[in-house]
């Protein structure tokens, strides 16, 4: 296949797949498509651990890493000491209550007192992002991209200067104006059906109006993409390739937690939910006890970001690990998914995804030809 995706990226199928599994990235690349690295979960010494196995896996072929850039977060306090200093009571104990109703006792200590600042770096995902970017730009990677907010001006240039190309993922046509206007190289339009920090626009919407937005600048299409199918939608709305997450959640080598992985394949697409419970943006992820709760009469605001991420991440931990032996807390289990979890029912190798994804792929459009002769 030839689009501007492929031949800017030098790949052989115009496949982006985010993943913040180093396995998952890898296969990818190896099977003609381009692994992107989430990083954010990293500190700067795991990241350049985590590259450099890339790197031994996958040789020359190409790859990618992509940082967190919101535009706005959260005051932290600058004399906080742990992250339990920084956390509200009222939210603390709403988490600490939602626990015990689950056969989870906890306390504060237990849950946040050894989260150290140090640890976080900082606790900021913008400053973080800084050490994470200064790691990647030292490694052969092709492309930085930008999951949340508009890359920075030094960013860009930072990665020009190194002839990496930017991609900025956008929920509206504003973003990705914005984003143009600074310079990226692709845009990333996702849809509502996408896991994670996503907009309210479906993707079918969204894609065609970015694509006229923004043009000549190659848009990727994002949100509820996991089959070739979407792959021709997407190519037919204007877009040079596809941004895929979700649908390597279930694989072999998804580092996905167990339980959460179960509760994946017995998903339908009505079964996520668009909530700030977790990150305190808005994010589509598996509906559970845990998002429900969020959403009733008396429960607490969720704090902005940073904080509410590192409020729940803790808890929501405990409730995975404990979830194979004791059901109230496997009810709690969740984690970023889009819409296409309903069809994400069977364990799957990660190149076996790549290569039925472009075999349906070329089916649809032999099909199309089809159509089109009569």
């Amino acid at each position: 296949m030839k689009t501007a995706v492929t031949e800017q990226l030098g790949i052989d199928f115009p496949i982006l797949a985010f993943s913040h599994c180093r396995d998952v990235v890898a296969e990818v690349s190896k099977a003609g498509g381009f692994g992107v690295l989430g990083a954010i979960a990293f500190t700067p010494e795991e990241l350049e651990v985590e590259l450099q196995w890339i790197e031994k896996q996958i040789g020359d072929k190409p790859y990618g890493v992509d940082v967190l850039l919101p535009s706005k977060e959260g005051e932290v306090a600058s004399d906080a000491k742990s992250v339990a200093d920084l956390l509200p009571e009222t939210q603390v104990d709403f988490v600490l209550h939602l626990l015990a109703d689950h056969g989870i006792e906890a306390t504060r200590e237990e849950l946040w007192g050894s989260l150290r600042l140090a640890r976080e770096g900082s606790v900021l995902w913008s400053k973080r992002s800084a050490s994470l970017l200064d790691v990647a730009l030292r490694h052969p990677v092709k492309l930085i991209a930008s999951a949340l907010g508009s890359p920075t001006s030094e960013m860009i240039r930072r990665a020009k200067e190194q002839g990496v190309k930017t991609a900025a993922l956008a929920g509206r046509v504003d973003h990705a104006i914005r984003s143009v206007a600074r310079g990226v190289d692709f845009i990333v339009a996702q849809g509502t059906e996408a896991g994670g920090h996503t907009g309210e626009i479906a993707t079918m919407v969204l894609v065609p109006e970015i694509v006229d937005a923004v043009a000549p600048v190659p848009v990727i299409a994002a949100g509820g993409i996991g089959r070739g199918r979407q792959v021709a939608a997407a190519l037919a709305l204007g877009a040079e390739g596809v941004w895929c997450g979700s649908v390597w959640l279930t694989t072999e080598e998804a580092e996905t937690h167990p339980a959460v992985k179960e509760k994946f394949l017995a998903a339908t697409s009505s079964d996520t939910v668009r909530t700030r419970s977790r990150t305190g943006k808005p994010a589509r992820q598996l509906r559970s006890a845990w998002t429900d709760a969020w959403e009733n009469a008396g429960a607490p605001a969720p704090l902005p970001a940073p904080l509410q991420g590192l409020l729940a991440e803790p808890p929501l931990a405990k409730a995975a690990k404990l979830a194979g032996q004791r059901p109230p807390a496997r009810t709690l289990a969740t984690y970023f998914v889009g819409q296409i979890v309903g069809s994400m029912n069977q364990v799957t190798k990660t190149r076996q995804i790549v290569y039925e994804m472009m075999s349906e792929y070329a089916d649809v459009v032999e099909r199309i030809h089809r159509v089109s002769d009569g």
